[in-house]
């Protein structure tokens, strides 16, 4: 009866998280049904009801036509029946996976929860944590029996911010149950919004062990190219140019070097390897392409001071501009932004660093670095870092970045965005 009663409007679907993830998977559900859109902070609830996205990722378009109702009230999720929970799960300052708002959320859930109804986790876990630490509490909270009163499954997320091609509706959405039952109610409830259709997993661990290794896996090869720079860089040639050689080969996978932050691809890999090492396994493998991955920042410092060095420049007395701050390209969330790394890395030889960013809040930056963002270059400086391609940074000249430097000026471009069009400027790419 969930699906019917779902389908026919006499009870909502409820999104309990309304960040980027949360957000898009509420309105796509709002289109076809009614939507209960929940999150527990006041001032979010208050831009969502405006029909603005913090996040920056929505139009206010997209909050069209939709059956949603806003609220931080736990009372308003006494109606639904089918609960989608979307909030975040980063790690910790020790790498370690920090479940507290997962953990919330699942009591949220269970004080609402009832007989019949229907709770699914999106958010990114290590495999076993939804049956293990999620299901305990909704049992706590409801006073009812998980499998007989209630039903869960899992559906990792997919959501790529910045990403306007592939999106919640276009990409294939894993789902899982914890029966048969629950597992064709969820996968009918995500064909509803999903138009490209779903992938049934055998199993809950199996559609959490899914997200972990898709990101793992990124992570690893992202690493391969990382150390391949640096490996390169001693030897004089440009990665670039190898990997472009390589590509001619049919079977070569296309990644490229980079820095790695954001809260999927820098951060799953650690929720794998928690639970590898809780079971008595080591995970060598992905634990060095996560070390690797992480030092990236000082490696494009150290780089930096190196080139200025040779160049002459009295280090102390060095300013360097920082182009893009955001953890990607064309967004505008600075969380756990690898640039940051950057930063504080010649900062701490006391080199003055302006940082702009033609999509990040100036407010907001400071907020999760202490650091400051300017609106646009000041002065001359003795090096400039593209750090991060924003579309607003990708039409400029050899002749635009000449214009910001000083005479013993260098250009460093981490992804290679310009590489083959400054033949001047003393430059360098990953």
């Amino acid at each position: 009866m969930t699906y019917e009663n779902l389908t026919g409007k006499k009870s909502p679907l409820a999104v309990i998280g309304l960040g980027y993830v949360g957000l898009p998977v509420a309105l796509a559900f709002a289109k076809k049904l009614k939507v209960i859109g929940f999150d527990i902070k006041p001032e979010r609830i208050a831009l969502l009801k405006k029909n603005t996205d913090p996040s920056n990722e929505l139009e206010s378009a997209d909050f069209i036509d939709c059956d949603i109702k806003f609220t931080h009230l736990q009372s308003d999720l006494n109606e639904a029946s089918f609960y989608i929970v979307a909030v975040p799960t980063p790690i910790d300052e020790y790498n370690q996976p920090d479940l507290t708002a997962l953990l919330g959320a699942s009591s949220t859930v269970g004080k609402s929860l009832k007989k019949g109804d229907y709770v699914v986790f999106e958010s990114t876990v290590f495999p076993g944590c939804t049956e293990e630490k999620c299901i305990p509490i909704l049992e706590l909270e409801s006073g009812l029996k998980f499998g007989i009163d209630f039903k869960v499954g899992y559906s990792p997320e997919r959501i790529n911010p910045g990403d306007k091609e592939h999106t919640l509706v276009n990409v294939t959405k894993v789902v899982s149950g914890c029966d048969e039952e629950s597992l064709d109610v969820v996968a009918k409830v995500y064909e509803l919004v999903v138009k490209v259709g779903v992938h049934r997993a055998s199993s809950i661990k199996v559609a959490e062990a899914t997200k972990v290794i898709e990101n793992t896996q990124r992570d690893l090869n992202i690493a391969l190219m990382n150390e391949l720079s640096m490996i390169f860089d001693r030897i004089g040639i440009n990665t670039y140019e190898v990997l472009e050689a390589a590509a001619t080969k049919w079977n070569f996978l296309k990644f490229t070097p980079g820095l790695v932050g954001g809260h999927c691809i820098g951060v799953d890999p650690y929720y794998l390897t928690y639970k590898s090492t809780n079971l008595g396994h080591n995970p060598k493998v992905i634990l060095s392409g996560r070390e690797i991955n992480d030092s990236m920042g000082v490696y494009v410092a150290r780089k930096t001071i190196r080139m200025l060095t040779a160049n002459k420049v009295d280090i102390p007395k060095a300013r360097i501009l920082v182009m893009g701050v955001t953890f990607k390209e064309n967004v505008s969330d600075v969380r756990n932004s690898k640039v940051v790394d950057v930063i504080r890395e010649l900062n701490s030889f006391n080199i003055h660093v302006d940082t702009i960013d033609a999509h990040a809040n100036a407010e907001d930056f400071y907020h999760e670095y202490k650091l400051q963002l300017i609106e646009k270059p000041q002065h001359r400086y003795q090096g400039v870092i593209l750090a991060v391609s924003h579309k607003e940074y990708l039409d400029k000249d050899e002749a635009y970045f000449a214009n910001l430097l000083s005479e013993d000026g260098i250009f460093i471009d981490i992804k290679g965005t310009y590489r083959t069009q400054i033949k001047k400027l003393p430059y360098w790419c990953l």
